[in-house]
C-alpha cells in the first residue's frame, strides 16, 4: 500500500504547530501576565517558571515553518509574501523578547530595569498579536493567480484578523495563567487563578465570536459544517457537533476547577485550557482541510515530489522522537513549584 506522503507531512506540520501553540503560547502568556505583576519579586517568580523551557518551546515553530518550506514549497511561496509584515513583526518581537529576558536580570538602575521588563511584556504581547494576525489572514484566505500571491501588502489586516489576534493573545494569557497555577503556590497562585478566570471568560467569548465569524468567511466553510442561513444538514452537522460541544464542556470544567474546586490537581486547569485550544484547532481543520492555501491550493497540489518527501520523512522519523523525549525530560526535570529566589543567577 502506497503511503500518502503529502497527507502524512500535513499531519506532522499541523502537530508541530499545535505543540508550538500549547508550549510557546504558554510562555508567551506568562510574558504577557508579567505586565500585571505587582512587584519585581512576583515578576521574577513568573519568569522563573518558564526559564528552563521557554527557548526550547520555539523549536516547534522552526519545525513548522521549516517543514512547510521543505514539504510544501508552493504553499510557502504563496503564503510568505502574503504575510511578510506580520511574520517580520513576530520574529522581531520574539528576538526582542529573548534579549529582554536576559537583560532584565542584568539591569541595576530602576529605569533600565523598567525598560527591559516592559520590553519582555511588549515582545510577548506583540508576538502573540502577530501570530493572531497571521492566523486570521490565513483563515480568510489569500488572493492567488496561477502559482503566485496576487494580493496587497496589507490584505492580512481586517476586522476579522484583528479579532483573531486579540483572541490569540487572550488564549495565550489563559495558558500562561494556568501554567502559573501549576508552578506557583500561596498568594501568587491565588492571583494566577484570578488571571486564569478572567482569561477564560475572554476565551469563551472569543471562541464563539471567531467560530461564527469563520463561518461567514466563505460559503464552503458553512457547507462543510452542514448549515447556512436558510438550511441545516443534520447528516453533516451532527458528526462534527462534538468538537464545539467538547470546547464548551472544557470551558465549564476549567471554570469549575478555578472557581470552586480549589482542591483539584494544579495541573488540571492547564490540561483543560490546552483541550480548549485543541478543539478550536480541530474545528479549524474541519473548516479548511485539505486546502493549505485557503481556498486555492490543497496539500497535494502544493507538495514537493514524493521522493523528496520520503527522504525527509526518514529524517523526521529519527529527529522528532529525540525532540519529544528531550522536551518531556526537561519538563519532568523542572516539574516542581518555583520558589522565591529561583530563576536566573549570574
Amino acid at each position: 500500500m502506497e503511503m500518502d506522503l503529502p497527507l502524512i507531512w500535513s499531519v506532522l506540520i499541523a502537530t508541530a504547530v499545535m505543540l508550538y501553540v500549547l508550549l510557546d503560547g504558554m510562555d508567551l502568556g506568562v510574558g504577557i501576565l508579567t505586565g500585571l505583576a505587582r512587584s519585581d519579586e512576583e515578576r521574577n517568580l513568573m519568569t522563573a517558571s518558564i526559564e528552563p523551557v521557554w527557548d526550547g518551546n520555539e523549536t516547534w515553530l522552526i519545525l513548522g515553518g521549516g517543514g512547510l518550506f521543505a514539504a510544501f514549497p508552493l504553499a510557502y511561496a504563496i503564503l510568505m509574501p502574503a504575510f511578510y509584515l506580520p511574520v517580520l513583526l513576530m520574529l522581531a518581537a520574539l528576538i526582542f523578547r529573548g534579549v529582554a529576558f536576559e537583560f532584565r536580570h542584568k539591569a541595576v538602575r530602576k529605569p533600565t530595569r523598567l525598560f527591559w521588563n516592559g520590553a519582555f511584556f511588549g515582545g510577548s504581547l506583540a508576538a502573540a498579536l502577530a501570530q493572531g494576525l497571521i492566523l486570521g489572514g490565513f483563515i480568510q484566505g489569500v488572493e492567488v493567480e496561477g502559482r503566485s500571491f496576487a494580493g496587497g501588502a496589507f490584505d492580512w489586516l481586517s476586522p476579522f484578523t484583528i479579532l483573531v489576534a486579540i483572541s490569540v493573545a487572550i488564549g495565550y494569557s489563559l495558558l500562561g495563567a494556568c501554567w502559573l497555577v501549576l508552578k506557583t503556590q500561596g498568594e501568587e497562585q491565588k492571583r494566577a487563578r484570578r488571571f486564569a478566570l478572567y482569561a477564560l471568560a475572554g476565551v469563551a467569548l472569543c471562541f464563539a465570536a471567531v467560530s461564527l465569524a469563520t463561518l461567514s468567511i466563505d460559503p464552503r466553510v458553512t457547507e462543510r459544517w452542514g448549515f447556512s442561513m436558510d438550511h441545516i444538514n443534520p447528516a453533516k452537522l451532527l458528526p462534527l457537533a462534538p468538537i464545539p460541544l467538547a470546547g464548551m464542556a472544557l470551558v465549564i470544567l476549567a471554570a469549575r476547577d478555578l472557581l470552586w474546586d480549589v482542591n483539584a490537581p494544579d495541573w488540571r486547569p492547564y490540561v483543560y485550557s490546552a483541550g480548549i485550544f485543541l478543539t478550536g484547532y480541530l474545528g479549524l481543520a474541519v473548516s479548511l482541510f485539505p486546502t493549505i492555501v485557503p481556498f486555492e491550493v490543497d496539500i497535494w497540489q502544493a507538495a514537493a515530489r514524493d521522493n523528496a518527501l520520503g527522504l525527509m520523512l526518514v529524517g523526521a522519523g529519527i529527529m522528532l522522537p529525540v525532540i519529544l523525549i528531550y522536551t518531556g525530560y526537561v519538563y519532568s526535570l523542572f516539574w516542581g513549584k518555583v520558589q522565591p529566589g529561583d530563576g536566573y543567577h549570574d
